[in-house]
């Protein structure tokens, strides 16, 4: 599979609630109507290795069958909606986003 994974900042711990709230009544309904997308991996973050502090607060990993098909996705109405949302989370509550594409390996 290809895939884009998606890794969020921590939102300050006031805001986690409001936070998880728009991820998961808003975001990932948005991401889950994006044309191609074969798989959604959702994972909220408990900790680091070690009991360290986690370096993200979420991770998301969406599967494509490959580079083609991700392609397509990101030129839909869909796929922007998506996108203007994470600038709204980013906004609204201060956190980051980082992304990278790639295969998965076993």
């Amino acid at each position: 599979m290809y895939k884009v994974v998606g890794l969020w900042g921590s939102p300050k711990p006031s805001d986690i609630e409001s936070f998880e709230k728009h991820y998961l009544e808003v975001h990932v309904p948005l991401a889950r109507k994006v044309p191609h997308l074969r798989k959604l991996v959702l994972t909220r973050a408990e900790s680091g290795l070690e009991g360290s502090a986690p370096p993200f607060h979420r991770v998301a990993e969406l599967h494509f069958d490959n580079p083609e098909a991700f392609h397509r996705a990101t030129e839909t109405a869909q796929w922007r909606a998506m996108r203007e949302d994470g600038g709204v989370l980013a906004e609204r509550f201060g956190v980051t986003i980082q992304a990278v594409i790639g295969w998965e390996r076993e």
